[in-house]
């Protein structure tokens, strides 16, 4: 039967290009080209095989020590935190896994600069498959970014002043984590998942001072895989009494692939409704559909190889409209693609890799990999898995999801988010359904739109795209606030607290009703 779904799968691919080659549209080489695996590629994955001379947690650490090696870190930062330096903690370290052959995962830790006794605890996960969260640090929402001079500034809208945010490298192999044992790369979430719960037994452990403070799972991207399965397993230990006892209250996906048969599918209609195709191309790239969807079906909870096909199949409705429309930033279709990430983030590889910052971090001589694609690779088999299937249990049990999305976004669209979580089988359902879409108003004017009903809220993003932080920083900090804090983001201005005051010399960003 496996042999006969790749087969399958394979006839799929060639029957695909074909259609849509012999239109207007054409599959470049570059789009796609699948597996990326060349071994120049692999080799540049420096992180997961490295030298034991490169120090890391290996140099300081043995199987019988602490496995959570932490230190403060102090970098040089330039304008006001809002906070006084004595009491600004944070935080840089590596976690050796335990039910791993010799994987360590590298993190940051940043305490709130509001009000840390209090606030609630945050998880930043990045996507990609194996892109590292410290992408999201220094461009998003941590607590600085980047300059031309490569010197640091304090972000104004760092998620880290409404609460204490942790950003991981994860799965093995991305940023700054690694491993000595190629046995140690991760293929599914089950993996994935239960690395994150290992980490957060330690972390809690030797922070148990937030045990008592609200627990928000978070993540953008692939992350829509990665934020379902961690905040499960979260979830799942709880209920069993598991361990250290976390105070999980909710999850926030942004701009994520989380149910890939229907975003697959609302690919062409965003397309559409945003003017990237014609209505000719539509017709025929609903052609492609049918394929991807038996594919998905093929794939199940438990496939491998067929889901290798799923992933060909499908990317090809995607590769087609990207053919169609030139060269568009898939992340943000207002602009133009530049670069392998459609974007210029050459500060962060060149700031990470300096010696001096390494030396700050506590990472001895390893090489920052901003993306990996041998992690890319790995996760390959999980791309088209479901994850919303273990959604409805968390719901039901009274855990917040909030999901949220960039209108400009194309790969991770708003409207197949929307879609899936308006066709999530749980006992809210038909309310969610009939609810208003509200106005997510920031500082008296319209940010975006909401709707939502119980635990579950979704927020289609104003002028944004795949990176929501990055492009409505202020619009996204609001969000948070007003989200782990039980509020509606829908609630008239009046009606909710939508900043509280932070100390900080004139911020002009912090205030409150």
């Amino acid at each position: 039967m496996a042999g006969l779904n790749v087969i399958l799968g394979l006839l799929l691919c060639s029957s695909l290009v074909s259609i849509v080659s012999s239109g207007r549209a054409s599959i470049s080489t570059s789009a796609a080209r699948f597996p990326q695996g060349q071994a120049e590629r692999l080799i540049k994955a420096l992180n997961l095989l490295p030298g034991l001379s490169e120090g890391g947690l290996n140099a300081a650490a043995s199987l019988d020590g602490p496995r959570l090696h932490e230190r403060e870190i102090k970098l040089d930062v330039q304008g006001d935190s809002g906070i006084s330096p004595e009491k600004l903690g944070q935080y840089a370290g590596y976690f050796k896994l335990a039910r791993t052959h010799d994987a360590n995962m590298f993190y940051f830790f940043f305490e709130s600069r509001g009000n840390k006794t209090d606030d609630p605890v945050v998880l930043w996960m990045t996507g990609g498959p194996g892109c590292a969260s410290e992408l999201a640090l220094f461009y998003e929402n941590g607590p600085f970014k980047i300059k031309e001079d490569l010197s640091l500034e304090w972000n104004d809208f760092g998620w880290d002043k409404v609460s204490s945010i942790i950003f991981v490298d994860q799965p093995i192999g991305t940023g700054f984590s690694y491993s000595t044992d190629v046995r140690d790369l991760r293929h599914d979430e089950d993996g994935v998942s239960e690395d994150m719960y290992d980490f957060f037994q330690a972390f809690f452990k030797a922070h148990p001072q937030y045990l008592k403070n609200k627990f928000f799972v978070t993540g953008e991207s692939y992350a829509g895989h990665y934020v379902p399965a961690v905040t499960g397993r979260l979830h799942k230990a709880i209920k069993n009494k598991e361990g250290v006892p976390i105070n999980l209250k909710g999850f926030a996906i942004g701009n994520g692939l989380t149910q890939p048969d229907i975003q697959y599918e609302a690919y062409a209609d965003y397309a559409l409704d945003m003017n990237l195709i014609s209505q000719y191309d539509y017709n025929r790239l609903s052609k492609l559909y049918p394929a991807c969807a038996t594919s998905i079906k093929l794939c199940g909870p438990k496939g491998t190889v067929t889901c290798i096909a799923a992933y060909l199949v499908c990317q090809s409705i995607f590769n087609a409209i990207l053919s169609i429309a030139g060269n568009v930033n898939y992340y943000d279709i207002r602009k133009e693609c530049q670069g392998g990430l459609c974007y210029d983030f050459s500060r962060l590889d060149v700031f990470l890799n300096n010696e001096t910052t390494r030396a700050a971090l506590g990472v001895g001589e390893r090489k920052f990999v901003p993306c990996s694609p041998l992690v890319y690779e790995a996760m390959i088999v999980d791309w088209m898995k479901n994850l919303e299937k273990g959604i409805p249990e968390l719901l039901e049990d009274g855990i917040e999801l909030l999901v949220y999305a960039g209108e400009y976004d194309l790969i991770c669209n708003w409207l197949g988010n929307s879609r899936w979580v308006t066709a999530m089988d749980w006992s809210g359902q038909i309310e969610y359904a009939k609810a208003d879409w509200k106005k997510f108003e920031v500082d008296g004017e319209e940010a975006g739109l909401t709707t939502g009903y119980g635990p579950l809220q979704f927020l289609k993003v104003h002028d944004a795209g795949h990176m929501v932080p990055m492009d409505q920083p202020k619009s996204s900090l609001e969000m948070l606030y007003r989200w782990t804090r039980g509020k509606s983001l829908g609630d008239k201005i009046s009606d909710v607290t939508i900043i509280k005051e932070i100390p900080s010399k004139g911020d002009r960003y912090t205030k409150s009703v």
